[in-house]
């Protein structure tokens, strides 16, 4: 019966051992809760039998009912392989470390790259094999010949597991190899200290360059690369981009056409563009001037000086120089105001066509007396910017004319106040409604110049009615009954200021 008994006993689970054993506990006086304690404290309320066996309770159930994923803190890679006391040094499992890395590792970096160590490590293994990545995620990627590096070449400490921030700026590590620079002397010329302004960090070295130079596009003729033919020296922060500071010689010494004595612009990319060798230029000549790269004169020519007979002058071109006669005078044949003479062929051919110029098309039509007048003497200075008042033609006409003196009397020099285009004479001064009739009533056709009337040629207020109404006697008659009667021609003016 007792053998039995301790067989029964012996498979009982161990929980109810524990009942037992309390009840044992109670019956000889002992207090139930010393034995009733679970040594992993009281927040762990499962059954003992969950993790343990009934043999002894260090051998432990394979596998455990207890999920350590239902925590914070998921058991993954070596972390699965450890034993539970590594990590839990207190049988209270409540009283575990955090879930923090640096609550159960050493930092090892010593503070160099922080304490979480899942930035760069895994459960699986402390080796680390994102580095690119993870540099990148700092701000620094690993490219070019910094791939190849090891880390302490750059992070310089006691040990090589100490990884102390150096900065992302190139200066931070390149500050020696900056100063040591003399060709170009980096210091010396202000240069930028961020590297990557110039040197391409894909590049296997400071020779792989790209010159951000837009600024300055080196293109084409432009596209050199010796800094020191244009930094010349020393220092390139002083380098002008005018065209006139590194070519004033070329443009001194080009006489095809002769730039200088022709007072060409300095400004080069006026005509040229950066091509090799200065040509194509591409002066503005159609636009500003005469179409020699568009019309009937493209392709006519080959050099300036084809035209432009005086290489130091370039106001002096010439037409007749190809023009020649007699073929030219015939295709004139019966042209009015034609003259053998370039200023005339621009005149007439200003974009180089054969048609005829219009010259109503202007703001001064040609009619009267000044249809068929050659060009030449009316556009003696040229045709550009001819006036079309009358005294800039006729000056010597109106100095010249004595009756009436024109000058003298200060006539206006607006001479169509007065003449037509078609001849000097007749004149139509406006003297009837200004002064007295003359062109109409009693006096009309009875004079034959302004002189008859007008005895003083230099003051025309001065006027004589008694030159021709010269019967004194007649005329005392005539107004015997006048009471103030004067025989003077102030006095017959007075009385008689319409000539009646």
């Amino acid at each position: 019966m007792g053998i039995e008994r301790l067989r029964v006993i012996k498979v009982f689970p161990t929980c109810v051992l524990h009942v037992l054993a309390m009840l044992v506990l109670a019956a000889i006086g002992q207090p139930a809760q010393v034995l009733a304690q679970s040594p992993h404290g009281e927040a762990l309320k499962i059954d003992c039998a969950a993790c343990h066996v009934p043999d002894s309770w260090t051998t432990m159930r394979e596998p455990m009912a207890f999920d350590h994923a239902q925590t914070e803190f998921p058991l993954i890679g070596m972390h699965e392989k450890v034993d539970c006391k590594a990590c839990h040094v207190s049988m209270v499992f409540s009283k575990a470390p955090g879930t923090d890395c640096v609550a159960c590792h050493a930092d090892v970096h010593s503070m160099s790259v922080g304490n979480d160590c899942v930035r760069c490590h895994t459960p699986v293994s402390w080796l680390v094999d994102d580095i690119p990545e993870l540099h990148e995620q700092n701000g620094f990627a690993l490219v070019g010949v910094h791939s190849n590096l090891s880390c302490v070449d750059c992070h310089k400490s006691d040990n090589s597991i100490t990884f102390n921030r150096v900065g992302n700026e190139c200066f931070n590590c390149h500050q020696a190899d900056y100063l040591a620079t003399t060709h170009p002397n980096h210091a010396v010329s202000g240069f930028s200290t961020d590297c990557i302004e110039c040197h391409d960090p894909l590049g296997s070295g400071w020779t792989t360059t790209f010159v951000d130079h837009d600024f300055f596009p080196l293109t084409l003729g432009h596209d050199i690369g010796d800094c020191a033919q244009c930094h010349t020296t020393g220092s390139f922060a002083d380098a002008s981009p005018e065209c006139v500071s590194c070519h004033q010689q070329d443009f001194n010494n080009t006489v095809n056409p002769n730039h200088s004595a022709s007072g060409f612009s300095t400004d080069c990319a006026s005509c040229h563009t950066t091509d090799p060798g200065w040509t194509p230029a591409t002066f503005d000549h159609d636009a500003q001037f005469f179409p020699i790269y568009s019309g009937s004169h493209n392709g006519q020519w080959n050099a300036c000086t084809d035209c432009h007979t005086n290489p130091n002058d370039f106001s002096v071109f010439t037409c007749t120089g190809c023009h020649v006669n007699p073929q030219t005078d015939s295709d004139h044949n019966g042209m009015p105001g034609y003259v053998y003479e370039s200023n005339a062929c621009l005149a007439c051919h200003p974009n180089g066509d054969a048609g005829m110029f219009d010259h109503n098309t202007t703001d001064f039509p040609l009619q009267g007396g000044h249809v068929g007048v050659n060009c030449i003497e009316c556009h003696a200075n040229g045709y550009a910017g001819t006036p079309t008042n009358c005294d800039a033609c006729h000056m010597d006409d109106y100095n010249s004319t004595t009756n009436p003196n024109h000058n003298g009397a200060q006539f206006p020099t607006d001479c169509a106040q007065c003449h037509n285009q078609t001849a000097w004479t007749p004149a139509n001064f406006e003297h009837d409604n200004q002064y007295f009739p003359i062109y109409s009533g009693t006096h009309d056709g009875d004079w034959n110049t302004c002189s008859d009337c007008h005895t003083d040629p230099n003051n025309y207020s001065v006027f004589s009615c008694i030159i021709c109404h010269d019967d004194q006697a007649q005329l005392a008659d005539d107004h015997s009954d006048e009471n103030g009667y004067a025989y003077n021609s102030n006095a017959c003016f007075n009385c008689h200021p319409n000539g009646n």
